[in-house]
């Protein structure tokens, strides 16, 4: 007689523990392995860093303005826009131009530790004069200048020769006069939105002449608030200013006052850039 299969499975408890095994254990696999797929870091490939690096875009486009070659004055004309400020009346201890006296010490210094002192500034002195947009090879050229007016023989990086090239002026087309009257109308019906837009448009250029104004000549005290001078964008500061009046305020900045310097020292700025510059510092006060 051959012996019957026998079977683990004795009771209908343990079919039941079977049969929930059966389910209960490939479920809890699959959601293990899917916690394990989608849930943290796995290897290199998973730095946050370098998936930025994959996904950044091959280029970038950067606007700026249409200026001339930068890090191509000469040392007087730096001296002219930035320096002049304080280096011409002596403003909050600058060494005055011309004064040997004054810049006897700056010339014992050397001329390497000058130009340090001048390209990442120097007690009262801003990087650069305040003027961070120029080269160090210009700032170099402005403190030789300044020290050959003072007896030195500095030698600073000499200027780049400037593009042979030229781009000869493109004649003026002639007017068209048979054209003439047939555009009169429709310039006559322009004139009107032309007009409404110019104070717009005039004030946006008043503010943006005020800036550039203010970058190159009045930050160097203002930024700081350098020898009484108010500082941009402190209210506290221009209040009592403000309350004199713009005349008064066009006044000071064209003449002169205290310490400061007819138009802070570039005298060659027209009275409406250094008109511009005062509306631009009073409306960050405001």
């Amino acid at each position: 007689m051959t012996e019957e299969h026998s079977t683990p499975i004795k009771t209908p408890k343990q079919l039941v523990i079977v049969v929930l095994l059966a389910f209960a254990v490939p479920i809890t696999v699959v959601g293990l392995l899917s916690q394990l797929v989608t849930s943290g870091e796995h290897g290199e490939k998973g730095s946050p860093d370098l998936v930025l690096a994959r996904i950044q875009p091959v280029g970038t486009v950067v606007l700026g303005e249409a200026t001339g070659p930068k890090g191509m004055m000469t040392g007087e004309q730096v001296y002219g826009q930035v320096c002049k400020a304080c280096h011409e009346t002596g403003l909050a201890g600058a060494p005055k131009f011309g004064d040997k006296a004054a810049w006897a010490r700056v010339l014992a210094e050397g001329q390497d530790t000058a130009f340090d002192h001048a390209i990442k500034g120097f007690k009262a002195m801003p990087p650069k004069g305040g003027s961070t947009d120029l080269s160090d090879d210009e700032v170099k050229r402005a403190v030789a200048y300044m020290a050959g007016k003072a007896g030195a023989n500095w030698t600073a990086p000499a200027v780049p020769a400037a593009a042979t090239a030229t781009t000869a002026a493109a004649p003026a087309p002639a007017p068209a006069a048979a054209s003439a009257p047939a555009a009169a109308a429709p310039v006559v019906a322009a004139a009107a939105p032309a007009a409404a837009a110019a104070p717009a448009a005039a004030a946006a250029a008043s503010g943006d002449a005020g800036k550039k104004i203010y970058d190159s000549t009045c930050v160097v005290c203002h930024g700081a608030g350098l020898a009484g001078a108010p500082k941009f964008g402190d209210k506290a500061a221009w209040a009592p200013r403000i309350k004199t009046g713009m005349p008064a305020l066009y006044d000071v900045a064209l003449h002169g006052k205290g310490a400061m310097p007819p138009k802070g020292g570039n005298t060659a700025l027209p009275d409406a850039d250094v008109k511009a510059a005062v509306d631009y510092m009073v409306s960050a006060a405001k």
